[in-house]
């Protein structure tokens, strides 16, 4: 597996790459911003994986995964200092498919990482149409009513999973393992703020209803 490790410290960097190249896999390093969004190389598909620190010296981040969310879909894990709640939400929000927390252990990392990238691999189906609603997991685009919906990536892939069946009820713990992934160690919470957005970004919060005590259904509105 290919690493795009942008990180600016290079002690850990050196170590973490030394870690990863010792666990199979090839280790690319950016120590800046600039560095990672410069040259192409993620459209060119030159990586497989983005280990992103959310302290950069030349840019936040988080508009670090914002630029590389909004030009390719490779997975992108932030690892960073940063553990409260909002900040991790943030980092969700901002299209990062999983999130780190400094000082972890390299077993971690490496089972978070291929999680992530077996997610990546996992489809949906490719376009499912329900009333004026149309999803498609496959160009990652949702329209409604014939105009797009500004979604993150996870907020399509919750949509789309929920589309996958719809009226049927998705548990809890079942949408957090499929679209986050088996490694998922955060707050539950999450998934209600992806779900609320949702709703707000659908205009009619009865398109995503809440069954008490189990988890989530998606229902056609008229």
């Amino acid at each position: 597996m290919r690493v795009l490790l942008v990180e600016d410290d290079d002690a850990f960097a050196e170590g973490l790459t030394r870690g990863l190249r010792l666990e199979g896999f090839s280790v690319r390093r950016a120590a800046t911003a600039s560095q990672a969004l410069d040259g192409g190389s993620l459209e060119a598909g030159e990586a497989d994986i983005v280990l992103l620190d959310a302290g950069l010296p030349d840019l936040d981040g988080f508009e670090v995964c914002r630029r590389i969310r909004a030009r390719s879909t490779v997975p992108i894990v932030l690892v960073t200092a940063r553990s409260d709640e909002e900040e991790r939400v943030a980092g969700f929000e901002c299209g990062a498919d999983d999130y780190v927390v400094k000082p972890f252990g390299l077993r971690e990392l490496v089972a978070r990482m291929r999680a992530v990238t077996r997610r990546a691999g996992r489809e949906f189906p490719a376009t499912v149409r329900i009333g004026s609603l149309e999803v498609d997991a496959r160009t990652r685009r949702a329209m409604l009513a014939g105009s797009e919906l500004d979604l993150t990536p996870l907020e399509l892939k919750v949509l789309a999973l929920l589309a996958s069946d719809s009226e049927s009820v998705f548990e809890r713990q079942d949408i957090l393992e499929r679209v986050w992934g088996h490694a998922w160690y955060g707050p539950t919470k999450t998934l209600d703020v992806h779900v609320a957005s949702l709703r707000r970004k659908l205009g009619d919060p009865s398109w995503v209803q809440a069954v008490r005590g189990v988890g989530f259904r998606l229902v056609p509105v008229p």
